[in-house]
C-alpha cells in the first residue's frame, strides 16, 4: 500500500514540473518590408559571413553629415555547408569560423525603423564577436530563453539593398559530436 502512495506522489509531482520548450523565437525588429527569408541547415552554424555598406556624405557648405550605414547582407555555415546569401554582397565582408564547441549565444545590433539593419553583432559562448555597421538608430539584443541552447537560424526580411529586418531562432542541437571541427581526428 505505502509502495502505491509513493508511485502516485511521484506520478503527480512529475505532472507538475513545468516542461521546458526545447525552442525560443526573438521577434524580428526593422521595417520589415521585402522579399522574406529563412535561414536553414544541418548541424550547428559554423561559419558566419556579414556585408556592410557604408554611405558617408558630406555637406561642406551646409556643414551637413550623415553617416549611412546598414547590412546589406549575410550568410551562415552550418557544418561544411554555406547557406544562401540573404540580401546581396555588396560593401565590405566581415567573417568568423567558430571554434569546436563554440555556437553564438547572442545577437545584438541596431536598426533604423524607415529603412535597414544598421548594426550587427554576433558573439559566442566563447566570448568572440563579429561586428558588422554602424552602431546608430535603435538598440536590439536577442538571446535564447533557455540555457544551454544557440542560434539556430536567422529570419527576417531582405530588398535590393540591404537587410529590412531581423529575428533569431534558438534551439538546442541534437547530434554526435556536435563539435564544429574542420579537421580530421584520429583515435588510438
Amino acid at each position: 500500500m505505502f509502495s502505491i502512495v509513493v508511485v502516485t506522489v511521484f506520478l503527480a509531482s512529475c505532472l507538475a514540473m513545468p516542461i521546458q520548450e526545447p525552442y525560443s523565437y526573438s521577434s524580428a525588429v526593422g521595417q520589415g518590408l521585402g522579399t522574406p527569408f529563412v535561414s536553414s541547415g544541418e548541424g550547428r552554424i559554423t561559419g558566419v559571413r556579414v556585408w556592410e555598406t557604408n554611405n558617408n556624405y558630406y555637406y561642406y557648405y551646409y556643414y551637413y553629415y550623415n553617416s549611412n550605414a546598414y547590412i546589406s547582407g549575410f550568410q551562415l555555415r552550418y557544418g561544411y555547408t554555406w547557406s544562401p546569401v540573404f540580401g546581396r554582397e555588396g560593401g565590405v565582408k566581415q567573417e568568423m569560423e567558430l571554434f569546436n564547441d563554440e555556437a553564438i549565444v547572442e545577437v545584438s545590433g541596431k536598426y533604423n525603423p524607415a529603412d535597414y539593419i544598421g548594426h550587427l553583432v554576433l558573439t559566442t559562448n566563447n566570448g568572440r564577436t563579429l561586428s558588422a555597421g554602424l552602431p546608430s538608430q535603435i538598440s536590439f539584443n536577442f538571446y535564447p530563453a533557455n540555457m544551454g541552447n544557440e542560434l539556430r537560424l536567422l529570419s527576417g526580411r531582405f530588398n535590393g539593398v540591404g537587410i529590412t529586418s531581423i529575428g533569431a531562432h534558438w534551439g538546442l542541437v541534437y547530434m554526435e559530436g556536435a563539435g564544429n571541427s574542420t579537421g580530421n581526428s584520429t583515435s588510438s
